[in-house]
């Protein structure tokens, strides 16, 4: 008998007590793979979409909020004034619900400004001016509101048609309800006010004259942050509360698995008095007891690890196709999430399994005369 089967043989001889251990530490790993998962995969989404607009600078209210505040339009005027930027567009977005979805974005833009310039019709037409009370759908955003060209569109108090579906080149975009600027203003009851600029810079400017145009950017106008399209989320502290909340979420369902496999390991060394002192009268070093106990506990996170991920990628599907958050993200799940998931897995094992593994360590062979 090898010593890897008798660790095996070990984890067997208690099933129910290994498959309730097990269920409690794929839970945590499960909580890591989607919550992280969906959070790179709104980041990741977020950047795309950003870029699929030909966006290089985001600028947005230096004040902190968990959604970008509002400030004046004068800004665009002056930012698109500065040497090396090539074009500015305002936006307004919001984030609200929509009808029968609970989440929607809503993203109205300055009329003629770039960002309309990546969507492309699916059907119907764009909005004929800034005036016209119309709005277009991204795909996934008419499929959400099961709603179709022609079709009526309930903004707070406001009543829109539908005029176009478009297809924008990223999950947040095809995401989204797109109108002009003015409309929207007008139905939130802010004139004159947006919560972000995109900036683009003419072609070839290198990352030292894109740091100087931010420069210039946020002295000449003290009250908006500017950063480029990679660091925009960064800056978001909605995001980075909502980054915090799923690692601390998920950490904290892992401290139950560490609960878990620190309670079964002490159970077995309890149970095992006789056994381990008889191997150890027999020749065993204490190491290599202190190594038994580790490699069960490693072998436990390594298996919840691996079925947590399992656990976690079918719940994170199911989850992207529900109607609150289908269209606002794709989750980025990636063999590297994979990976970290399992590796804080086994390691969760053993730190776990450490008091156990020291406990076993202090039994005496004389406690197996004791015993019998």
């Amino acid at each position: 008998m090898t010593f890897f089967t008798v660790v095996l043989r070990n984890l067997w001889r208690r099933p129910l007590r290994t498959g309730l251990t097990l269920a409690g530490i794929s839970v945590g790993i499960a909580a890591v793979v989607a919550l992280v998962g969906m959070s790179q995969g709104f980041e990741k989404g977020w950047q795309v979409g950003l870029k699929a607009r030909g966006t290089d600078i985001v600028v947005q209210n230096r004040g902190g909020s968990l959604t970008p505040k509002p400030f004046d339009s004068a800004v665009r005027d002056r930012i698109s004034q500065i040497p090396g930027i090539v074009g500015t567009c305002s936006l307004l977005v919001e984030i609200t619900s929509v009808e029968s979805a609970d989440l929607m974005i809503l993203s109205a833009r300055e009329w003629k400004g770039f960002a309309w310039n990546n969507l492309e019709i699916v059907t119907g037409r764009f909005p004929n001016d800034a005036a016209e009370e119309a709005v277009v759908l991204g795909q996934t955003a008419a499929d959400v509101l099961k709603k179709k060209v022609g079709d009526p569109l309930q903004i707070e108090t406001k009543e829109l048609k539908v005029v176009g579906i478009v297809k924008g080149g990223a999950v947040v975009e095809d995401g989204s309800v797109i109108m002009s600027l003015p409309l929207l203003q007008g139905i939130v009851g802010t004139p004159n006010q947006i919560n972000a600029i995109d900036v683009r810079v003419k072609s070839g400017t290198s990352q030292q004259q894109l740091q100087d145009i931010i420069h210039q950017i946020e002295q000449q106008n003290p009250e908006v942050r500017a950063v480029p399209v990679s660091e925009h989320l960064t800056h978001m502290e909605g995001f980075q509360l909502v980054k915090a909340m799923s690692w601390g979420t998920s950490l904290l369902a892992i401290l139950v698995g560490v609960l878990g496999v620190m309670n079964t390991m002490l159970m077995t060394v309890f149970e095992r008095t006789h056994e381990l002192s008889v191997l150890l009268a027999v020749g065993w070093k204490r190491g290599r007891i202190i190594r038994m106990i580790l490699y069960e506990s490693a072998l436990l996170g390594l298996l919840g690890g691996i079925a947590g991920v399992l656990i976690g990628v079918v719940g994170v599907k199911i989850l992207a196709e529900t109607p609150a958050i289908k269209g606002l993200l794709r989750p980025d799940l990636g063999i590297g999430l994979f990976c970290i998931s399992v590796v804080i897995s086994v390691a969760v094992g053993i730190l776990s399994g450490l008091y156990p593994a020291w406990r076993s360590s202090r039994l005496t062979p004389s406690l197996a005369l004791q015993a019998g």
